[in-house]
């Protein structure tokens, strides 16, 4: 039996206990030693879990380490990642895989120049009801994929995450923050995104931290907080989404795929499991069996993915997705709400390799 991948965690914050939490139920991987700015939260996270502390410096450099699980705030994903690849590891890092478009770049060329592997988030799309999902549409079963309508409202994570404002300044936002986990679903569905229009707006210019040492604390808000784009992806299939950080009290998300015979439904993005429904005509609606992976439904099941191809030597798996495209379709929407005006993502985006080892699925 080939040894877990060994694994170094930077970033011991609140998304880091559920990818070690969870880490048993993969035998592909496994957390050896975490690392934080703050050297109390990296020394309590190690005695929560088992794992041994250390600098962020030293885990990079870390020898017996071979991969780098990326869970710091967004603005120092490029900065984090692109020093583990410098140190010869593998990288598997939260959403999104960069805060801009030319950062994103320059981690896939250095992954692809130094023959390691650069995975990003999100992985609900590798759960079973998103390939349930992507079967039905290649059998033929909603008939020509026409458009798509994905949709995640809430109200912000200023209620529950104790440093809740890092999402509300560059590097966050829904868009930064929601938006990849049904952009992702919809390239891995219906292929890459051609060009967007977006608009975007704050409407609460101002904050109040929830929860923790720091309760009670105001903060401004830097960034868009409601999102609605519509999306032209390859093969002419127009698709809408709309984020928020406004929809206080409420969680609404979902994505439906309209066809020219019937409408998929597929459920929330943003989470493992749910029902997929067919919808054709007037009839009843069809819920669609499928069979869940069990317990590896959830964060780290991309990582997982990422791990076996390195150790079978083979491109990322089919159901792999390009986070750098993401991103430049998040660039091209926050460009397009700005200048208010269509927005053409570049072609070498749209012809990236789809299986290249440096892009990840998460």
């Amino acid at each position: 039996m080939t040894a877990p991948m060994r694994v170094g965690v930077v970033g011991c914050g609140v998304i880091a206990r559920s990818y070690v939490a969870d880490s048993s139920v993969f035998d592909s991987w496994q957390p050896i030693a975490c690392a934080d700015l703050d050297r109390a939260s990296a020394e309590a996270f190690a005695s929560d879990h088992g794992l041994r502390a250390e600098q962020v410096e030293a885990l990079v450099a870390d020898p017996e380490l071979e991969l780098v699980l990326n869970l710091t705030p967004p603005e120092a994903h490029a900065i984090v990642s692109s020093a583990a690849l410098a140190a010869g590891k593998h990288v598997y890092s939260e959403k999104p895989l960069a805060v801009s478009v030319r950062d994103g770049r320059a981690l896939v060329a250095q992954a692809e120049r130094l023959g390691l592997r650069l995975g990003c988030a999100p992985d609900t799309f590798l759960g079973g009801a998103y390939q349930t999902g992507k079967h039905l549409i290649e059998q033929g079963a909603i008939g020509m994929p026409l458009g798509a309508a994905a949709t995640i409202l809430l109200g912000g994570p200023d209620p529950w995450h104790p440093n809740a404002d890092i999402f509300f300044r560059a590097g966050g936002g829904p868009l930064l923050d929601l938006a990849p986990y049904y952009l992702t679903a919809l390239v891995a569905l219906l292929g890459r995104i051609e060009s967007v229009a977006g608009f975007a707006v704050t409407r609460t210019p101002e904050r109040t931290l929830g929860v923790g040492p720091r309760a009670g604390e105001r903060f401004p808000v830097d960034v868009p907080t409601h999102a609605a784009a519509v999306l032209q992806l390859e093969g002419g299939v127009l698709a809408t989404l709309t984020v928020s950080f406004e929809a206080r009290g409420q969680y609404v998300s979902g994505l439906e795929i309209f066809g020219s015979e019937s409408t998929l439904c597929l459920p929330d993005a943003n989470a493992f499991g749910g029902d997929v429904v067919l919808r054709r005509g007037r009839s009843v609606p069809e819920q669609v069996p499928y069979t869940s992976l069990g317990r590896q439904e959830t964060r780290g099941l991309g990582l997982h993915h990422l791990v076996g191809s390195i150790r079978g030597g083979r491109p990322q798996s089919p159901g792999d997705t390009p986070a750098l495209h993401v991103l430049e379709a998040i660039d091209g929407i926050i460009r397009s709400a700005a200048e208010r005006r269509v927005v053409e993502l570049a072609p070498g985006s749209r012809n990236m390799p789809w299986g290249s080892g440096a892009l990840g699925a998460g």
